[in-house]
């Protein structure tokens, strides 16, 4: 059994990056029409809230809080993509 240090979310706020596909990609997978720049404080959002969960799979993390799960490159923290999960 693997053991998996996850980062603490300051490593999180400090490393967080994006690409300019990312934006689009977020909105229509969550069905939203936010600004690049509100779609990166909701991310903070959910980055520093203590109800996020935060687990890894493979090379990715997933930080997951209500609704919203954000998909997380463990090796650079590019943010891959936002998906909508069934509650």
């Amino acid at each position: 059994m693997e053991i998996t240090n996850i980062p603490n979310r300051q490593v999180f706020l400090d490393r967080i990056c994006y690409t300019t596909l990312v934006f689009g990609r977020f909105n229509k997978k969550l069905t939203l029409n936010l600004t690049n720049d509100e779609i990166k404080k909701l991310v903070n959002q959910i980055i520093i809230s203590d109800e996020t969960v935060t687990t890894k799979e493979g090379k990715n993390y997933y930080l997951q809080k209500d609704d919203i799960e954000l998909v997380i490159n463990s090796y650079n923290f590019r943010l891959i993509t936002a998906n909508r999960k069934k509650s």
